[in-house]
């Protein structure tokens, strides 16, 4: 976090006429909100990095962006734009993953330090709406969609196990060939049947309609991500917002669109796997109750453990054909990168629950469960799962940055052919008259 806020304010003091960094609020721990600006255009891109704490190939793109908006003056001056980058959204949780961010890149050192809040503590959602909205994170982000009516905005995001995609609130026509292009130059999988949007319109290969914001309950919200959010905040304000997911490990079998040999036989045993680990977590869960009122910082662990847990039976009760009564969603039809998505999917959940367990116990400093071991033996076993069962690769930290950035570019070239020039510049002391671009002055 130190070195992002560093490196942005190095880039202003090399370009002080064309770039500025200023604190737009600070996060429940008091941590400030940083606000990267490059260009002096009427029309206003945001771009949201770290809204998901476990994620931070945000950060790497935005000074990658940085460095290329102060490049290449048709991204800013010639498109009569303006770039506001958010460098973090989530700065405490973002420091609280830093155990594994400076290596090695191995998946059991990521999982055994990985930390993500729960559901209620994520900053982009809005699950009881926008009037209701509490973190000061959330609320720095709505005031800053409003203040700035962006015609895009790009939220940074990041997928640990799997591939590439793209989640839209309104159709970007041509984006899918981009991103199958920028995917296939820098050797990133693209993800064709991304779990989070399993029952989702596809609008080409790869990229994603997010449906509109409904009201459901908690699990529905965590495994669909259809409840309100700031992805929705600015339609208002004619913005479309793309979510831009790139892989920290790539599994090459989720851009598998061929049939499956045996859907039902592999739903079974993804469903199968996703019950017994639950119940192995269930049971480890209930050995160290009794110690976790001396856990530092407990409550924050437990949260996401609840919801992870919480989720699970009812996610494989809907992928298992030998459980449907008839009032379930049906599955849609799956393809081999479904399936794949599924597999990984489930065990995702199964990792995150067995790190963060890890982690209220070495938070204790004791174990007098002994259920270290145990939680060892897990996490080894399925990631080498992950590894040998699934093929995941680690991607370069450059290399997923560049992809993003790429994605991002594109989305900004066809959103703003389709844009309404605002008069606003969206910063703080210009007026509400009509702007004159710098390079026109």
């Amino acid at each position: 976090m130190d070195e992002l806020r560093a490196h942005a304010a190095a880039l202003v003091a090399r370009r002080p006429g064309d770039a500025r960094l200023r604190s737009v609020g600070t996060s429940r721990a008091g941590t400030p909100l940083w606000l990267l600006s490059i260009g002096h255009g009427s029309r206003n891109v945001l771009v949201v990095a770290g809204p998901h704490a476990n994620e931070p190939v945000g950060g790497a793109t935005v000074v990658h962006l940085a460095e290329r908006l102060l490049a290449e003056p048709r991204l800013t001056v010639h498109a009569d734009a303006s770039w506001h980058l958010l460098l973090c959204l989530d700065p405490d949780g973002s420091r609280r993953n830093e155990g594994w961010l400076s290596g090695p890149y191995t998946l059991g050192h990521y999982f055994r330090n990985f930390f993500r809040p729960g559901f209620r503590e994520q900053p982009e959602w809005l699950p009881d709406g926008a009037a209701a909205a509490a973190l000061p994170e959330t609320l720095t982000l709505l005031a800053l969609q409003d203040e700035l009516r962006p015609f895009l905005q790009c939220s940074l995001h990041g997928v640990d196990v799997g591939g590439g995609f793209v989640e839209l609130t309104r159709d970007l026509p041509g984006l899918a060939q981009r991103v199958r292009r920028t995917a296939a130059r820098l050797g990133i999988p693209r993800e064709l049947g991304a779990y989070d949007t399993l029952y989702w319109p596809t609008v080409g290969p790869a990229v994603y309609r997010i449906p509109p914001p409904r009201r459901g309950d908690l699990a529905a919200a965590i495994t669909e991500a259809a409840v309100e959010s700031t992805w929705f905040h600015p339609h208002r304000h004619g913005t479309v917002t793309a979510v831009v997911e790139a892989p920290m490990w790539g599994v090459t079998a989720v851009e598998d669109g061929s049939p499956p040999t045996d859907r039902d036989a592999t739903l079974r045993a993804v469903s199968g796997a996703l019950r017994h680990d639950t119940r192995l977590l269930d049971s480890i869960l209930a050995r160290i109750r009794p110690q976790l009122a001396e856990a530092p910082d407990a409550a924050s662990l437990l949260a996401p453990v609840d919801d992870y847990l919480l989720v699970c039976p009812g996610l494989a009760d809907a992928w298992d054909p030998d459980t449907d009564d008839g009032r379930a969603r049906p599955l849609p039809a799956l393809n081999t990168a479904h399936l794949t998505a599924l597999r990984i999917a489930g065990r995702r959940l199964a990792l995150r629950t067995a790190g963060l367990l890890q982690r209220l116990v070495r938070g204790t400093g004791q174990d007098p469960a002994g259920v270290l071991p145990d939680l060892d033996r897990l996490i080894d076993a399925w990631c080498a799962d992950y590894r040998d069962g699934c093929g995941a690769r680690w991607i370069p930290v450059a290399r997923q940055a560049e992809y993003q950035a790429r994605v991002v570019l594109g989305a900004f070239e066809l959103a703003r052919r389709h844009a309404r020039v605002r008069s606003r510049s969206g910063e703080s002391g210009w007026g509400t008259e009509a702007a004159v671009p710098m390079h026109r002055e």
